[in-house]
């Protein structure tokens, strides 16, 4: 029991220190990745350190639940990888401890890591995230620093293009100015030119002072009468000119009331309420507009007596829409048409924008849902990638960084093109919002659940050679056969025994060949209501292959040689498909996999009859080598 406590321990050991780099390094990229997407609003704006921390903090704080899966995952992989590297999981497994058993200490910890995410996405994530949206938008809303760029027009203060030629560094002076002063409005713009000029802040940060020197200022003065043509502009020349220009470069916090709608910034009981107001509004607001529709666009028609009148004129006891129509004159008929025309595009407006909100009704409501899953998908992730991770790693035996790392990354990215799709697909109403939520944990816990049944089955899942041996017997394709002389012989073939059952093959395969007629078609109903083996064929093979491994033995090269020409017979492909005659009779009726499999056979057929001649060679080149050597002479 001590052993085992052990044992727990150093596996969670090695798991927690591979967690905790894994952890913040993913937690670091995501956390770049974050900041790139505002990176262009964000520089050039003389943000003090203490913001910028508390951005860094808050979006910290909002990224961690995605960080978590990665992080375990990635952990989990280079715990298992390395312990199958080291071949302790195959220690482990030799004293007769399970995959599952030894996995169990990092799978409570996990469950601890999901049960934490859960609750930190429904506590202090939504707070978080409110935080870190108000100080996002109050980061976007400060001003700029003022740093004019020479030879382009500058536009970050409010009202004013500033364009300067050449600005000196060392004292700040500006060489060569040109302002379009626009604050009181464009009629009336103020274009200032000077020499020289100099831009400094108050005290208060609240205005820009600017000193200009030797330059002219024109104005635009708008026109007394509104016939004439001529805008009149006032010219001023002067030596010295000073200017306050309103420029508050402080940073204010805004007010975050207005990001109450949003639902990443609820837990799971504020959105369950928000879901139930919308709903309300949205079946109000339903019922409301059905109530003005029934009541004004297909609201039944009250006759006058006039229009009574007319209809017993016309003979028909109800109202006729074509019948009265054509009872009108031109005019009255292109009246009808235009006033009707203008009737339904404005019907249709009015139905637009009433659909137009009611769309963002619900939007919004699936919004919420989405949102309330998600809590529950995250914290579940956790446990779903340990459980493919660490299999994984059980499996490839690879530890480290390289490796891992692929494999982490390109499942965290089919996860991440799962989720976002298919929650992007339910939002839009396309498909079921719950079912788009969790289509990632449909797919992939299926997957985990593969991966760890098979490590503790201890099943090759990554063996490339099982693999490409079962591709090959799909596609037919068969190895070579490669024969090489041994260091050591202890048994020396029989030479004259063996010559003898080369000649009894070859006669048996010529006998073969004439009884059975490979090239030509097979019989269709035969194939597929039959399930009987060959049993010649798979005698030929089993004496042949018995005959190729005494005659291994020998030090001829030549001989060896010989031998690597003999084919491997496929003693089964030839006939039906499946031992059941009943499975074999459903594949003949479906005719387009019936007649595939019928193809197929045929040319099986006639590859076996090609390898029944190359064999009958073969036996004919290795008998005369065996003769030529005098082989069975000697014994």
């Amino acid at each position: 029991m001590l052993r085992i406590k052990k044992l727990d321990i150093f596996v969670l050991k090695s798991f927690l220190l591979l967690f905790s780099g894994t952890f913040f390094i993913c937690l670091f990229i995501f956390m770049m990745q974050f900041l790139w997407r505002y990176v262009d609003e964000l520089v050039g704006k003389g943000l003090e350190i203490n913001v910028l921390a508390q951005f860094f903090f808050y979006s910290g704080l909002t990224l961690i639940p995605l960080s978590l899966p990665l992080a375990i995952l990635l952990a989990a992989l280079m715990t298992f990888g390395n312990f199958g590297e080291r071949y302790e999981l195959l220690s482990m497994k030799a004293a007769g401890i399970p995959l599952l058993r030894i996995m169990r200490p990092v799978v409570l910890f996990c469950m601890f890591l999901g049960g934490m995410s859960f609750f930190f996405q429904n506590e202090i994530g939504p707070r978080a995230q409110k935080q870190l949206w108000t100080l996002l938008v109050s980061m976007k809303q400060k001003s700029p620093e003022v740093d004019i760029p020479e030879g382009v027009f500058y536009s970050d203060i409010d009202g004013y293009n500033i364009y300067v030629k050449h600005k000196d560094r060392e004292t700040g002076m500006l060489k060569d100015v040109l302002i379009y002063n626009f604050s009181d409005g464009f009629e009336n713009a103020h274009i200032i030119w000077a020499e020289e000029g100099k831009l400094e802040l108050t005290a208060d940060k609240q205005h820009l002072f600017l000193h200009l020197y030797n330059g002219e200022q024109f104005e635009n003065l708008k026109s007394q009468s509104v016939i004439s043509r001529n805008v009149p502009y006032r010219r001023e020349s002067f030596k010295e000119k000073h200017t306050l220009i309103q420029f508050d470069s402080d940073f204010n916090m805004v007010d975050g009331s207005f990001l109450d709608q949003r639902s990443d910034i609820k837990n799971m009981r504020e959105i369950s309420q928000a879901i139930d107001s919308l709903e309300i509004h949205a079946d109000s607001v339903g019922r409301a507009y059905f109530n003005d529709v029934i009541n004004s666009t297909y609201k039944t028609p009250v006759l006058t007596k006039a229009d009574s009148t007319k209809l017993e004129k016309l003979n028909v006891a109800y109202l006729n829409t074509d019948s009265i129509f054509n009872s009108m004159t031109s005019q009255e008929k292109s009246q009808t048409l235009s006033k009707t025309e203008n009737r339904i595009s404005s019907l249709a407006s009015d139905w637009e924008m009433k659909s137009f909100m009611s769309k963002d009704t619900d939007n919004r409501i699936r919004t919420h849902r989405s949102d309330w899953h998600k809590k529950i998908t995250l914290s579940l992730a956790c446990i779903i990638f340990f459980f493919i991770g660490a299999p994984l790693g059980a499996i490839i035996r690879k530890g480290g960084l390289g490796m891992p790392v692929v494999i982490s990354v390109l499942i965290f990215v089919i996860y991440y093109i799962i989720d976002s799709g298919a929650t992007r697909i339910g939002k839009s109403g396309e498909m079921n919002i719950v079912l788009g939520t969790w289509m990632s944990t449909l797919v992939l816990a299926p997957v985990g659940t593969f991966f760890t049944y098979k490590s503790n089955k201890d099943s090759v899942v990554f063996n490339i050679d099982t693999y490409a041996a079962f591709f090959r017997k799909l596609f037919g394709i068969r190895i070579s056969r490669h024969l090489f002389k041994k260091e050591v012989i202890i048994h020396t073939p029989e030479y004259l025994k063996d010559t003898e059952e080369l000649a009894f093959i070859s006669r048996q395969c010529d006998a073969y060949m004439h009884t059975h007629r490979l090239k030509g078609l097979p019989n269709y109903f035969q194939i597929f209501t039959s399930n009987e083996h060959d049993d010649a064929i798979a005698d030929i093979s089993k004496q042949m292959e018995a005959i190729i491994e005494e005659l291994s033995n020998t030090k001829d090269p030549v001989l060896l040689n010989l031998m690597n020409n003999y084919p491997f017979l496929s003693v089964k492909a030839h006939k039906s498909l499946f031992d059941n005659r009943w499975l074999n009779l459903l594949t003949g009726i479906l005719l387009p996999l019936g007649i595939l499999v019928y193809l197929n056979i045929w040319r099986y057929r006639a590859r076996l009859e090609q390898d029944l001649k190359t064999i009958i060679k073969t036996n004919e080149g290795v008998i005369q080598q065996i003769k030529k050597q005098h082989y069975y002479t000697q014994q």
